[in-house]
């Protein structure tokens, strides 16, 4: 069986690439020759590394037969799939138009200043991603960001990148 590549993107290399393969059995067991496989394959991938990674991918195409090219246009084109490692704590901050009116702008940039890095990037301590996202529903509390399951609201720049530095310094405890 010949084994199609991936198409070349940049991607996150380092220690988050090097990825034990041998996790994927049990998953690629009960899936293997179900019709349907190739969501649940990359959700079970997802929820074992936190992303997909190029060589579970590979793994996945050689023992199940299913196409590189028709994993990776399902994991890129569904927001759930991740192709690059995330921090820890996944901070969201919503831009609907309720958190727009009230400045979600000005947020992202307050916390890609605190955090060092831009919207829809990870720290280097694997220890935040800063996502923007169309709406978390608490319009009320506009303008809003969840980290984890826990939300913020009725915040400015300095509100959320106070939260950001605490936990980072709870983390470090």
């Amino acid at each position: 069986m010949r084994v199609q590549r991936l198409p070349q993107k940049p991607a996150q290399t380092g220690p988050s690439e090097q990825v034990d393969l041998n996790l994927l059995d049990p998953l690629i067991d009960k899936y293997k020759n179900k019709k349907g496989n190739m969501i649940p394959l990359l959700q079970g991938t997802q929820d074992i590394y936190g992303y997909l990674p190029r060589a579970a991918f590979e793994k996945i195409a050689h023992e199940t037969g299913l196409q590189l090219n028709d994993m990776f246009g399902v994991a890129t084109f569904y927001a759930q799939f991740r192709l690059k490692p995330v921090g820890k704590n996944i901070v969201k901050v919503c831009h609907g138009t309720a958190c727009h009116v009230q400045n979600a702008t000005k947020i992202t940039e307050s916390l890609e200043e605190t955090l060092g890095v831009k919207d829809g990037e990870t720290t280097d301590d694997m220890l935040f991603t800063l996502e923007s996202v169309a709406c978390l529903g608490c319009c009320s509390l506009a303008p809003v960001m969840m980290i984890g399951d826990e939300t913020y609201g009725n915040l400015d720049g300095k509100k959320a990148s106070r939260i950001v530095k605490d936990i980072r310094r709870s983390e470090q405890n």
